[in-house]
């Protein structure tokens, strides 16, 4: 037995079964406040679970804002929401430091917590912000601490950030940085419901009575939830599968006739990715292992923000999305 196989000995399988029913009841409670978008709210789920970062893209309207403030109340976490605006400065995120007189008459500076000190932050539109306001989130994002005026201020555990985010081609967007975007666990695209769903938004929500999120977890039932996602088994051919499967999304690797399109590829940490939200989405399904078709069903979320192509195959109408699923009908076997 590998290292990857070791099984969850800290956990008795009471445990187990108690954790799997607590997101069982979650993932309930969220479907009875979000309709029709059943793929995003597992995704945002497992993005939980495994204890990372979410970016939901998707044009306003979408309840984009309403799942994250749906999942803060429904897991139990302290949330906050800033609306990302271009005049939005990283102190407003952040905090700063105020002078204070005391009665004798002593100054001192005082650090004023800003909202990033919240469990799930909700940064609402991120896209809005300028690239200097973005990347004031870097720092909390990666090391769950930030820095001010040479002061280390650690972040509650858990911590979480769910950004949404309007497509490019809406006026007044700025784009991430790839470093920023590196840190996102899965990127959630979202889009429009189907007719029967959106007829169930028309009736559930033009009524007398709306549904309300109810809590169905603790801020420690979800940490123990991302203990047990990482210490979940998971077979030795899965490990291989997301090596080979990241490795073939470089320019450098794989089949030349796959990665001529791609202009530059996932690192290290799409690989990371990858397989912590494997094994989230197993969790979720009520599995303490992960399969190939998780592998498969999360390649795009995992993989779409961290690759780009070049410019020749953008010009020939290729999309990132069609390179992924191409590579998963080849190294997802």
């Amino acid at each position: 037995m590998t290292l990857a196989e070791t099984p969850p000995a800290a956990f008795a399988p009471s445990e187990v079964d108690a954790t799997i029913e607590r997101v069982a009841a979650a993932r309930a409670e969220i479907g009875n406040v979000i309709f029709g978008q059943q793929e995003v709210v597992d995704l945002a789920l497992a993005i939980l679970l495994a204890g990372g970062h979410g970016l939901l893209i998707g044009v306003p309207g979408l309840a984009k804002t309403k799942l994250v403030e749906t999942l803060g109340v429904v897991v139990g976490l302290d949330a906050l929401r800033v609306q990302f605006t271009p005049d939005l400065m990283p102190s407003d995120i952040l905090g700063s430091e105020v002078m204070e007189e005391s009665p004798e008459g002593r100054r001192a500076f005082r650090f004023i917590r800003g909202p990033i000190f919240a469990q799930l932050l909700m940064a609402d539109e991120i896209n809005r912000a300028s690239p200097r306001t973005q990347s004031a989130l870097l720092q909390a994002m990666q090391e769950h601490h930030v820095t001010v005026a040479g002061q280390r201020h650690d972040l509650p555990s858990p911590f979480h950030v769910l950004a949404t985010q309007n497509p490019l081609e809406q006026e007044g967007a700025y784009p991430l940085p790839e470093a920023q975007l590196d840190r996102f666990l899965l990127q959630i695209d979202v889009s429009y419901p189907d007719r029967a769903a959106e007829r169930r938004i028309l009736i559930e929500t033009t009524g007398v009575r709306e549904a309300r999120p109810k809590p169905a977890m603790s801020a420690q039932d979800l940490l123990a939830a991302q203990v047990l996602v990482r210490r979940a088994p998971i077979g030795e051919q899965i490990v291989e599968t997301i090596l080979d499967l990241v490795r073939a999304a470089r320019p450098e690797g794989g089949d030349p006739e796959l990665t001529k399109a791609i202009g530059w590829g996932p690192g290290p940490r799409a690989a990371q990715a990858l397989m912590l939200a494997a094994r989230a989405k197993a969790i979720l399904d009520g599995r303490l292992s992960p399969s190939l078709d998780d592998v498969s069903a999360l390649a795009e979320p995992a993989l779409k923000h961290r690759m780009a192509l070049t410019f020749a195959a953008r010009a020939e109408g290729e999309t990132t999305a069609a390179v992924i699923r191409r590579l998963v009908e080849k190294y997802v076997r």
